[in-house]
């Protein structure tokens, strides 16, 4: 099928969603003057906002609410999936394929839809900082760059009408939106592999496959960016890609390969064995961390890789932007800082913000726990053990903080921790525990997984958080 013109196809959405990728992929569709039925599980008043920002097209959209039919796959011609509807084993979309159906989503119809130079960024930790670094260096020189994908602000089909030229797209590419991709990214980076999605992969091996997609198509001139650091590298090398490989690391010197990695807070550029001294990032690092060492790096080669030369990028490492939920200062003064770091959804993101925030006096006061993803919590577990005194952690009950309370068990951790039922609670105890003590406390919330049990999605969960905080404190 030709997607340069859709006028008067029979087009069936899969998945309208609340995040906003279903709603911007909506209205692309109604612009285009196609026959649109939307079908989504979720019941209308479930997708009430959804539809109220679909109002003024109500009368060029059919809805099947609530459910989903076989007769609607079989009567269109191109079925859209929203990618938070999984494309495995599921029996709708392999009814379609019977049929020779066009299947697609955000994603890949967007690689049908230009030409553009684009760069796919996609990992489990590590993706949206680095696609926003990323985009801010390259946005310096090349102005009608854009920024979008698995970012509700930013959904796929809010950029199609704003592209201009062959500039380049930066895309935050999410494992779902992977699974009908086959296209190829001039730029494709692989941030990190860590144990998530496994609810919908089952297995580890099943994941790592979905998100190698991302170069798979690639050619000798495209760029492909990995982690020297990861275990999982070496199964993506093993896959033989047959783009220019380039990597990462913040532990060590990069062996007879091109890329870039730090040494003794020394940032070096390796090509061709060709080693270039970049800068110094110690006060980069106390700044903001030494997980965000590993984005900046990334951001930087992605930045290099795309036009731009170092001196460029140096001088706008300075003004990078805070992204907004990830490990993001909602309040400081001279008594208080809480930390925001709702979309951090595995174990992972919980063990980043105990290193970053935490110190020797253990009196980093940490709140956690939400929805299982059939992930592991051990090392989160001996994380908190290290470093967050017992009275000082407030679980969020849920089936993630039953497995952490187990593991937390096994370790023989005091069971002198709290436990609540929701957010509100969470927070007053928090703060109850920050006003027995003079010396300036810390207050993390850094769930370490998903939401689902008590919100809409991550980004709810945050804007919850940042309410009660305003609610409870004065702004600073």
């Amino acid at each position: 099928m030709t997607y340069q013109n859709l006028k008067g196809k029979k087009v069936l959405l899969v998945g309208l969603g609340i995040l906003g990728g279903g709603v911007a992929t909506a209205r692309w569709l109604v612009k285009q003057k196609v026959k649109l039925t939307i079908t989504d599980l979720k019941s209308s008043q479930q997708l009430k906002s959804s539809i109220q920002k679909l109002s003024p097209y109500k009368k060029q959209i059919k809805y099947v609410l609530g459910k989903h039919r076989f007769i609607d796959f079989k009567n269109n011609d191109l079925i859209i999936v929203n990618p938070a509807v999984s494309t495995i084993n599921n029996p709708y979309l392999d009814y379609s394929r019977k049929l020779n159906k066009s299947i697609e989503n955000d994603l890949s119809l967007l690689f049908k839809l230009t030409d553009n130079f684009k760069i796919c960024i996609t990992g489990t930790r590590g993706k949206t900082t680095t696609a926003n670094w990323a985009y801010f260096f390259i946005k310096n020189k090349f102005k009608n760059a854009l920024m979008g994908g698995n970012i509700p602000e930013h959904p796929i089909f809010s950029l199609v009408d704003k592209i201009k030229n062959r500039e380049p797209l930066i895309l935050e590419t999410s494992c779902f939106q992977l699974e009908l991709l086959a296209d190829r990214p001039n730029i494709a980076v692989i941030t990190s592999l860590y144990r998530d999605h496994l609810n919908r992969y089952q297995t580890m091996k099943n994941y790592a496959k979905i998100k190698a997609k991302i170069f798979l198509n690639q050619t000798q001139n495209d760029y492909l960016i990995l982690n020297y650091d990861n275990p999982w590298t070496k199964f993506f090398l093993s896959l033989k890609p047959s783009s220019q490989l380039y990597f990462f690391s913040g532990r060590s010197s990069l062996k007879k390969v091109n890329g870039i990695f730090v040494k003794n807070y020394k940032v070096y550029f390796q090509e061709n064995n060709k080693k270039t001294f970049i800068l110094n990032i110690k006060k980069f690092e106390e700044k903001w961390g030494k997980h965000n060492v590993l984005n900046l790096l990334t951001a930087i080669l992605i930045a290099k890789l795309s036009g731009l030369s170092f001196k460029e990028i140096k001088k706008q490492i300075p003004s990078l932007p805070q992204i907004k939920m990830r490990q993001e200062t909602i309040f400081s003064n001279q008594k208080l800082k809480i930390i925001n770091d709702s979309a951090g959804t595995s174990p992972e993101a919980g063990i980043a913000a105990i290193s970053r925030f935490s110190n020797k006096r253990k009196n980093l006061i940490l709140i956690t726990g939400g929805t299982d993803k059939n992930l592991e919590f051990k090392d989160l577990a001996q994380k908190i053990k290290q470093n967050i005194k017992p009275e000082n952690l407030i679980l969020l009950n849920g089936s993630a903080t039953r497995k952490l309370m187990t593991n937390l068990k096994k370790i023989k951790y005091s069971p002198n921790f709290n436990l609540f039922e929701n957010l509100d609670q969470c927070l007053k105890y928090a703060l109850i525990l920050c006003k027995k003590t003079k010396k300036q406390q810390t207050i993390v919330f850094s769930p370490s997984s998903a939401s689902f049990e008590k919100f809409k999605n991550e980004f709810d969960r945050g804007e919850k958080f940042n309410k009660l905080v305003k609610q409870f404190l004065k702004p600073a």
